[in-house]
């Protein structure tokens, strides 16, 4: 952005939820309309362009009252369901800096329910840049919630006509290989399910998406819908779905109700007078679609179709990225890698193909082969060339049990650990605040159950080992199979009480999960105390490659997967004290 001529960063602001610029341009104006019709007359206001972490643009519009200054916004994919019927009480998910509101404001919504996460962001429109902003936060229609869109839909008892999420993410955002590797529990079906039952008789869930070519995000985001009206026993959901798009958006909307004749027509008013194109609706024939922005085949319309018909399930494992329904278990929903494509993208690199590699998994296994490489350099040969030295003999079976005890510790520890920081998301409405409160948890508690294991150390160790990794298996179970039920619990709970239940939960298992390491370690010190800088370095190098592979095998398998997977580990170990 800095490189057109007379653009300047104006405004700076630093929270754990990220750096935010606010850029201005004196001669070159700024024009921020994702997926505004070709056929448009009109053209946006002044803005200034707002970037959160130098990603993802977003804008300040100057408002001046006159809602006519807005019209450009009524020429975008989002618009459609302010034709489709009247709108009485809507709510935007991830308000930002409020064009979703000045659309909304534009079509005279009587009442508009705005969320917005960062409350930075707020402040900028609602103090800062108020008056360029024409005060939208402070119009008596306006009611603004600061927090998580999950949680406040979970806590909300009310019912709209219109739940509105549009482009929260950045357009690079999976070929980056950045959010590839990032949860987002706003598009599992378990968060749709929520929206779904949160709509009114005849309301829509209306959701905007960048598009990707060969198309991606949009039929993750419709296969997902799909499993999430089955889950609600909703026996029709093609009578119940519309998708357009436009040359770089896509607007996939779900009805509470079938779509009536009088909304097909609108539909269809409204995308021919912007040049849009229909990707399904009810009824919708192959000679309706790929008539504007045109496709060497009308890839939505045909997805659409077989998403929606008998054949989804082996239409998403043919495909050639990984659309498989996002779910709270595996909310990676911008990881769209499949080995199986690989070979046909690699040729293309070299012809504008990067595009096409979801990169984020590659990265991760590139990390993975490094970790391994330097562990087994750095750790395991020395270890096998120094075991003379030592005083290992080879044969020995507690040399061969401290390699396999410390190898799972490392592994279970942090497979366990990385799971409930990545679940926690969910529960604490951000990574940082997860990160915080769930490691500083699990580390307090865990030296809690160090200093605890004295008692269980000497010579019965051995037998006294079966107890932590019990009490491991125990809450690691419970929780792991409860999740969804302490999850509808907590997200109802205010952000304090979260909190506090959050650390209640975590203490008890990391208190256990405190207990082997040092008990093996006393162990040691009295059978093989020269074997204890081996242990600790086993142990290391265990969890450097385990951070990375939980990782791996959580975007693959899901955390459910993954903690008893970890438990398993315990349960090697516990058979291999040494």
């Amino acid at each position: 952005m800095l490189r057109i001529p007379g653009t300047k960063v104006i405004d700076r602001y630093s929270s754990p939820l990220g750096l935010i610029d606010v850029v201005k341009s004196a001669i070159t104006p700024l024009r921020h309309a994702p997926g505004l019709s070709l056929n448009a007359t009109t053209e946006p206001p002044e803005q200034l362009a707002v970037f959160t972490d130098a990603d993802n643009m977003t804008a300040i519009d100057r408002y001046d009252g006159n809602p006519e200054t807005l019209s450009y916004l009524d020429q975008t994919t989002s618009a459609l369901p302010y034709h489709l019927h009247s709108l009485q009480n809507i709510l935007i998910l991830g308000a930002g800096t409020g064009s979703d509101i000045l659309q909304a404001h534009y079509h005279a919504v009587p009442r508009i329910d705005a969320v917005e996460l960062n409350p930075q962001v707020i402040d900028l429109v609602e103090k800062k840049y108020a008056d360029f902003a024409g005060h939208i936060y402070q119009h008596p229609h306006v009611n603004l919630h600061i927090g998580e869109a999950r949680g406040f839909v979970a806590t909300s008892d009310e019912r709209y006509d219109l739940i509105n999420i549009s482009l929260l993410d950045a357009f690079g955002a999976s070929a980056a290989g950045l959010y590839a590797l990032s949860e987002s529990y706003l598009y599992t079906e378990q968060a749709l399910q929520a929206d779904l039952q949160h709509l009114s008789p005849g309301g829509y869930l209306s959701i905007t998406r960048w598009i990707k070519m060969p198309p991606r995000d949009t039929l993750k985001l419709l296969a997902t819908v799909v499993n999430a009206c089955k889950a609600l026993k909703i026996k029709d959901p093609q009578q119940r779905i519309v998708l357009i798009r436009s040359w770089q958006t896509s607007t996939l909307l779900v009805k509470n109700g079938p779509f009536s004749d009088q909304e097909i027509d609108n539909l269809k008013q409204f995308s021919s007078e912007r040049s849009f194109d229909l990707a399904y609706y009810p009824g919708i024939t192959v000679e309706e679609v790929n008539r504007f922005n045109i496709l060497p085949q009308p890839y939505f319309y045909q997805a659409a179709k077989a998403l929606l018909g008998a054949d989804g399930e082996a239409f998403i494992k043919n495909y050639k990225f990984n659309i498989e329904p996002a779910t709270d278990d595996r909310p990676y929903f911008f990881h769209f890698f499949k080995w199986k494509t690989l070979p046909e993208i690699v040729p293309l690199l070299g012809q504008g193909g990067m595009s096409l590699l979801e990169s984020g998994y590659l990265l991760l296994i590139a990390a993975l082969l490094q970790a391994l490489l330097a562990s087994l350099v750095l750790i395991a040969l020395p270890l096998v060339l120094g075991k003379d030295r030592l005083g290992i003999k080879s044969g020995t079976q507690g040399y061969r049990q401290v390699v396999v005890y410390f190898v799972c510790l490392g592994l279970a520890f942090f497979f366990i650990e990385i799971a409930f920081i990545q679940k926690f998301i969910l529960i604490l409405h951000h990574p940082i605040y997860a990160v915080t409160a769930v490691l500083c948890t699990f580390l307090v508690s865990a030296g809690g159950g160090s200093l605890f294991s004295k008692r269980l150390c000497g010579n019965r160790a051995k037998s006294m080992i079966r107890w932590p990794v019990a009490g491991i298996a125990l809450f690691s179970a419970i929780y792991i199979l409860g999740f969804e039920s302490l999850t509808g619990f907590l997200l109802e709970l205010s952000g304090s009480s979260r909190l506090v239940f959050s650390i209640l939960l975590i203490a008890p298992l990391g208190f256990f999960m405190g207990m082997p390491f040092p008990m093996a370690m006393d162990s040691l010190g009295q059978t093989a105390p020269t074997l204890i800088p081996w242990a600790w370095g086993i142990n290391g190098c265990a969890s450097v490659i385990s951070a990375i592979l939980a990782t791996l095998i959580a975007m693959q398998f899901g955390f459910t997967v993954l903690v008893f997977l970890a438990l398993l580990l315990y349960v090697v170990a516990a058979f291999n004290f040494p």
